[in-house]
């Protein structure tokens, strides 16, 4: 399936906002109803979207693949704005070292994590989660004896959502 450039744009938003509703897309697509997306995202990108467990639209990972954009990510050439992770990520962006503080560990971020919340996630989670969070380009990671990681922007610079 060949996609216009329109499509390709449209399914650019889909990736970053994932996961989503008709209505932000209709807001964002300037369109009449919520009908009016399903019908175009039925009629042009059926093949890239499915509704999750709570109906909400995401994108296949062909469509992020195809698009390059990066999900759950919103943001411009000025960098991230909002970023869609799950609870953990949230709560490990929340407490992880500032970009003018000194880096730390992952054991140091996982004790912060659990001292903060009534938490209590497995080292390897919380590796995933500054992972994660490094890819949405928010975290940077500073090699000394072992990886360690800080913020890459201000924590009040993004807004998180928890989906």
């Amino acid at each position: 399936m060949i996609l216009s450039e329109e499509e390709r744009e449209r399914l650019a938003d889909i990736v970053r906002l994932q996961p989503t509703k008709n209505k932000e897309l209709q807001e964002r697509w300037g369109m009449e109803s919520g009908s009016e997306v399903h019908s175009y995202l039925e009629d042009h990108l059926a093949d890239y979207y499915y509704r999750n467990d709570d109906s909400y639209i995401c994108a296949t990972p062909e469509a992020a693949e195809l698009t390059g954009a990066d999900p759950g990510l919103e943001g411009d050439e000025n960098g991230v704005e909002i970023i869609r992770v799950p609870e953990l990520e949230a709560q490990v962006f929340e407490v992880v070292a500032g970009p003018d503080e000194r880096s730390e560990s992952v054991v140091s971020v996982l004790q912060k994590v659990r001292s903060a919340f009534d938490a209590d996630p497995e080292v390897d989670a919380v590796r995933e989660a500054l992972q994660s969070l490094r890819r949405k380009g928010v975290v940077e990671v500073v090699y000394r004896t072992v990886p360690t990681f800080k913020l890459a922007v201000e924590r009040d610079d993004v807004d998180v959502e928890v989906v």
